[in-house]
């Protein structure tokens, strides 16, 4: 675990209390992937003894796995690169939309968009055109705080940075917390070229103090209210430190002309190693530095940020890649495994790297007519689609003992008791009760545990990409999730066991499904 804690710097000593034992119970641990590349281990696993190499349950936990991946995507743009990194590990192909496809059954490839977005996809060895697509889809983004065009201001002796408010955040939540910045800057090089580049100020940088009690008797009983206009503004240092003899010789004076703060502009320079003038453009998001862990008793939980919905992601991204982590994996499969992760889903999903755009069905037509050759007619994409199905995966809202009533009767989710499958009468879920069974029966096959929600009559639902990518060409669609505690706080609670669940049921899905689908007759 506490290799997971190291990667965030703390400027600060760690009790003692604060070591790799505090935090791995005498029955657990994490496990090691000694033979799989594309995985960091934890170097509290490796230096483990063979009796500790075991964490809930076995040595095919994704747990440690999860937690490293967390802690690596304080953004989209970072869970995306993660991803890029893992699947070109496991022998995945880069592909570029710009470019012609030469695609080969057997093969094994991926693409991004806007570094926040990825889709990839794995070939069976006995495709031919026609045949579906068994997808799995999540997205990368998550409620959070974003710097505005123009953040630098001041108010009473502080530098503080402005800031814009994205999805629906618990944004009470944000207070009190040590937060830092990172997202992506476009950068001029040497040779006057702009390069892509991920940044990420690993220390606590900036905090939004709540207002004492003693200035807000009434606030216990009149509730916490902030106007995240004016009071969720985070402070960056005191103007004095801005304009410290330190920050004069580096040339970061304030100056009514800049868009941020020169001391922040100063700092992200050093985290990117070019200099200040040389940052031409900034996308960044405010982030909570406490590092991703497991919690409770027994270590059942999971406490970390994001959790909506990178846990989905990432077990989304495993699947796939230990499906056909080897050629034997490939050489039955007649059909097309792929996953799609997609951005800007917490605000509507309309944007070119959100579920709104075509990407995915634009990818597939490709693929098709890619390996279809000659044999690709006007109805061959037609065809696949209606032998295709999606998983649409995102979060679920598990019971809250405190919130009990919030739940309708019999259906409250449960953590470690499996996968959610979500479903509503008004179509905010793109379940139907096809897909569901569909779903259940692979779920049965592999003797997983599965669950059901429905929202109240009383109260509103959310909703998912499932009923945008399930309406866009008419792909068989079931919504699910993990249950979680928490969602869109800054630190949100899953079960470790419902993690493992997810894996092997979207594994299931890739190696079985198509053997469940063939037992199925319903428009014939």
């Amino acid at each position: 675990m506490m290799a997971a804690i190291a990667r965030v710097p703390l400027t600060h000593t760690l009790p003692t209390i604060l070591n790799h034992t505090h935090f791995l119970p005498r029955r657990l641990s994490f496990p090691t992937y000694l033979n799989r590349s594309p995985f960091r281990s934890f170097s509290a696993a490796s230096s483990s003894s063979q009796g500790d190499s075991r964490l809930l349950g076995g040595s095919d936990s994704i747990v440690g796995d999860l937690l490293d991946y967390l802690n690596e995507s304080w953004t989209q743009f970072h869970a995306t690169a993660e991803a890029k990194r893992q699947l070109l590990a496991a022998g995945f192909h880069l592909l570029s939309e710009n470019e012609e496809w030469n695609l080969k059954p057997g093969g094994r490839y991926f693409f991004t968009r806007n570094m926040s977005c990825l889709v990839a996809f794995a070939v069976g060895d006995k495709y031919v055109p026609g045949n579906g697509f068994h997808a799995i889809a999540a997205h990368t983004d998550s409620p959070c705080l974003k710097l505005k065009p123009k953040s630098a201001s001041s108010k009473s002796g502080y530098l503080m940075v402005n800031v814009q408010t994205y999805g629906g955040g618990l944004w009470h939540t944000w207070f009190d917390r040590d937060l830092s910045v990172a997202g992506r800057a476009i950068v001029r090089d040497s040779d006057g070229n702009f390069v892509h580049r991920l940044v990420k100020v690993n220390r606590p940088l900036l905090r939004v103090p709540t207002l004492a009690i003693h200035l807000d008797r009434t606030v216990n009983s009149d509730g916490f209210k902030p106007n995240l206009e004016t009071q969720l503004v985070p402070l960056l240092a005191t103007k004095e430190d801005g304009t410290s003899a330190e920050s004069k010789d580096k040339n970061v004076s304030p100056s009514s002309k800049d868009a941020h703060h020169p001391l922040l502009m100063q700092i992200l320079s050093d985290d990117l190693e070019c200099k200040p003038e040389d940052i031409v453009s900034l996308e960044l998001n405010i982030c909570d530095t406490q590092p991703s862990c497991l919690g409770g008793a027994n270590n059942e939980f999971i406490f970390s940020g994001r959790l909506d919905n990178l846990a989905s992601s990432f077990c989304a991204l495993r699947a796939l890649i230990d499906s056909c982590a080897s050629s034997e994996n490939l050489s039955t499969e007649h059909g097309i495994r792929m996953i799609a992760l997609f951005d800007n889903e917490e605000v509507g999903s309309d944007s070119c790297q959100g579920a709104g755009a075509p990407t995915m069905f634009q990818a597939m037509r490709r693929i098709v007519s890619s390996l279809g050759n000659a044999q690709v007619t006007e109805c061959t994409f037609d065809r696949a689609i209606r032998k295709s199905f999606l998983v649409s995966a995102d979060m679920a809202h598990g019971v809250h003992p405190n919130f009990a009533d919030k739940h309708e009767e019999n259906h409250r989710p449960q953590l470690h008791k499996g996968l959610v499958i979500k479903h509503n009468a008004n179509q905010r879920y793109a379940t139907s009760g096809i897909t569901s069974f569909l779903f259940k029966e692979v779920a049965k096959l592999h003797d997983l545990p599965i669950q059901d929600f429905v929202v109240r009559n009383d109260m509103g639902c959310g909703s998912t990409i499932g009923p945008i990518l399930a309406s866009g060409v008419g792909i068989r669609t079931v919504d699910c999730g993990i249950a979680q505690l928490s969602m869109h706080s800054v630190r949100e609670i899953c079960g470790t066991e419902d993690i493992d669940i997810a894996y092997r049921h979207f594994k299931a899905f890739y190696r079985s499904f198509s053997s469940v689908d063939r037992k199925l007759t319903v428009d014939d």
